[in-house]
Order: C-alpha cells, then structure tokens, then sequence
C-alpha cells in the first residue's frame, strides 16, 4: 500500500532545497510528515477532508497545520484538500446549510450562490466572502463545522477499514505462497 500512495508524495528533499520554505524547515521535515502508515495516512485524509471546507484560499494552510499538530503525513493532508474546487464548492455549501438549517431547525434563511472572484482582486473577493457567509450566518458555520466533521470521520475510518483489507490479504498471499 505504502508503495502506491508513494509514487504520488512529492519528496522530503522539495522542502529540503526551497529558500521560501528554509525557515520552518525544521518543522516540516519532521520524520512523522513524511512517513507512510495507516495511523499517517488516515489522520492526514481526516485533516485533508476538513481543511476541504475552509473557506477561500486557506485549506491547504489549515490542512498543514493540522499535520504538523498531529504529526500526520503533509502531502497527503494537502492532497486530500482538493476535493473542494469551483465545480464542488457550491454543492457542498448548499449541503452544510442544509445541515446547519436542520440542526438549527431554522427555515427562514435561503441559500445564496458565493461571490466570484472578480477582477477587484483577492482581498475585494475575500471581503465579499466574508460577507456572503456572515448572511448566511449560524446555519451555514454550523454546516460547514458538522459536515467537515462528517467527512473527517468517513475519511479516516474508511482508509483505516481499506488498509486493514489490504494488509489481510496480503497476509493470505503470503500464506499461499510456496515455502521454500
């Protein structure tokens, strides 16, 4: 399983050689970060499925943060931010205010597509952000909190079910193997 997942982890020597990244160098290049087991990679899929609802450009910041505090595989955390993108973002906000209407059995609200991000720039697009959920108020910040959670919990018990599959059956291949 390892060598899988593997192929698809840039390497510790990108961090190791950036001058942007020299000064946290000795964070990021903790041995846990990089390290591929099933506690690393469940936690880092958990981290990299709730940092997805981050609004605006922050997921992948918040995703490294939650691996560095949980010392879960980083590349794997930021990877598993991009299921979040301008195709799924709007769904899945419907989705949270959904959930947060229903926790909060609050129905006068209704759902407003976000602001794009226009030619004002990035701080005018942040701003508008910000607005748009303060509209939106408690039902979408609950949601977004609820199905984050949500999300976290299917991701890391998902992957820990998987990689228990996977290693039982190559306990069973090995058994079948000829001894020599």
């Amino acid at each position: 399983m390892r060598r899988k997942i593997r192929k698809f982890l840039p390497k510790h020597e990108l961090i190791q050689n950036n001058r942007w990244l020299a000064p946290f160098a000795n964070t990021l290049l903790h041995p846990r970060l990089w390290h591929l087991n099933r506690h690393s990679v469940a936690g880092a899929v958990a981290a990299g499925l709730f940092c997805g609802l981050i609004p605006g450009p922050f997921q992948m910041l918040g995703a490294a943060i939650c691996a560095v505090i949980f010392r879960v595989n980083l590349p794997l955390a930021l990877l598993c931010t991009v299921y979040t993108n301008p195709i799924t973002i709007v769904p899945l906000y419907i989705a949270a205010f959904t959930i947060g209407q229903q926790v909060l059995a609050s129905n006068g609200r209704h759902f407003v597509a976000p602001p794009e991000m226009g030619d004002d720039g990035l701080i005018a697009w942040i701003q508008a952000l910000i607005d748009w959920m303060i509209g939106l108020g408690a039902p979408l910040a609950l949601g977004l909190v609820l199905l984050a959670s949500g999300l976290a919990l299917i991701g890391y018990f998902v992957v820990r079910m998987l990689w228990r599959m996977h290693l039982i059956r190559a306990w069973n291949l090995r058994k079948l193997r000829p001894k020599k």
